[in-house]
């Protein structure tokens, strides 16, 4: 049975969630830097990153699809405790081992702690904070993220080892992880009650067996939409610098700041947005967010002078930074919070998917019609995006009443 949290408890495990969303950004973006350093102690060819990719990405979907079950068993604590130690643990596999079968070992083993921790903070906050709290948590996983690359290039361009860095990212997630252990009775358990007044009173409701097969179908649903969100936030990331400097002749430099300026919208977005989720409401939010990406998408396929490149991607940071808290907000009054235990941790999965699928598969397009097809490609899952989601708002809540 979970005890009251006083009000300085309370403040005290908001302030380790937010820590611990900047030290789960941390490690994410620190293979890209590390990486020729890497592939040169291991006499690797280029394409090689894909392999640790893929492994920690497998590793991370098994902890994501299985994370609802973790947390009931063993509660939010002691899930974020261990998950925090096996990242750790990771990171300094990856400063220490000697072999590239072990440092791909290390790529799983830093899957599996990342699915789990992104799976029980996001549970934690989705039951227990409120949506404000929500969207600044994940500025500041964006804030790790800046971090993590800062360091460790900091770190070689010092002359230093990737051990280095690596040990340094280890070492604060050792720390994140004694913190979570000493204090995981405080966490309490996914199904409680919040201080957002979300509550798991069912409304009146169709009967059972009609209200159980709409939960499923919004699970599907809202899966579809992760997966189609973080497929394209990641596809931003990863294709926009070569898409100005091999299609259209932009300067490395300022392709490397318009990617910068991206990941700074994304960040700025998300304070903003947290200032005006409750009184716009959030479904409204989203739909305005949507369009405004979509808006910024196009600019980017309409091949405009690069300042209109820096208002697009401008927009599609702006746009797409609420998207992921939101809809992580909404699950609970959507699907109810028994159900939204598990369906969290299969959006997180979803997402881990689209991330991989979604920048992949507009890869290989761009290999078939030219690296303009990326940015096209965009335009066209922004609508499918917009469209599923229209779909996902008319879906009557399983939990508390509609924002």
């Amino acid at each position: 049975m979970n005890r009251p949290v006083s009000a300085r408890h309370s403040t005290f495990l908001l302030a380790l969630a937010f820590i611990g969303f900047i030290s789960l950004g941390l490690p994410d973006a620190v293979i890209g830097v590390a990486w020729p350093s890497v592939r040169d102690t291991f006499h690797l060819r280029q394409e090689a990153i894909a392999l640790v990719l893929v492994i920690s990405g497998i590793g991370y979907l098994a902890s994501s699809f299985f994370a609802g079950r973790l947390m009931q068993t063993m509660g939010i604590g002691l899930v974020l405790a261990a998950s925090t130690g096996l990242v750790s643990a990771a990171m300094f596999g990856f400063a220490y081992s000697p072999l590239w079968i072990a440092f791909l070992f290390c790529a799983w083993v830093h899957g599996l702690g990342s699915g789990a921790i992104d799976s029980g903070l996001n549970g934690y906050a989705a039951h227990h904070m409120s949506t404000r709290s929500l969207i600044w948590l994940h500025a500041c996983y964006c804030f790790g993220a800046l971090i993590g690359p800062v360091l460790m290039s900091s770190i070689l361009a010092s002359g230093r080892h990737y051990s280095t860095g690596y040990s340094a990212v280890g070492g604060i997630m050792l720390a994140m992880s004694v913190l979570f252990l000493i204090t995981y009775r405080s966490w309490g358990e996914i199904s409680s009650t919040s201080t957002s007044a979300r509550t798991t009173t069912e409304p009146n409701t169709p009967p059972l067996r009609p209200r159980v097969a709409l939960k499923y179908f919004a699970v599907w649903l809202q899966m579809a939409v992760f997966f189609l969100y973080t497929g394209l936030e990641v596809t931003f990331s990863q294709w926009t610098y070569t898409v100005l400097t091999e299609s259209r002749n932009v300067s490395p430099v300022t392709a490397g700041i318009v990617v910068g300026v991206y990941w700074g919208c994304i960040g700025v977005g998300r304070i903003i947005s947290g200032m005006i989720a409750d009184r716009v409401g959030i479904d409204r939010l989203l739909r305005y967010c949507l369009l405004c990406a979509g808006s910024g998408a196009i600019l980017i396929a309409s091949r405009l002078p690069i300042e209109v490149a820096f208002l697009g991607i401008s927009l599609i940071g702006l746009g797409l930074a609420p998207v992921f808290p939101c809809l992580m907000s909404r699950t609970p009054r959507r699907l109810g919070t028994q159900v939204s235990a598990h369906a969290i941790g299969f959006q997180v999965g979803a997402a881990m998917i689209g991330a991989a699928v979604v920048p992949g598969t507009l890869g290989v397009m761009a290999g078939i019609g030219g690296l303009e097809m990326v940015p096209v490609g965009t335009v066209v899952l922004f609508g499918l995006l917009g469209l599923l989601h229209e779909r996902l708002i008319r879906l009557p809540d399983a939990g508390a009443s509609q924002v």
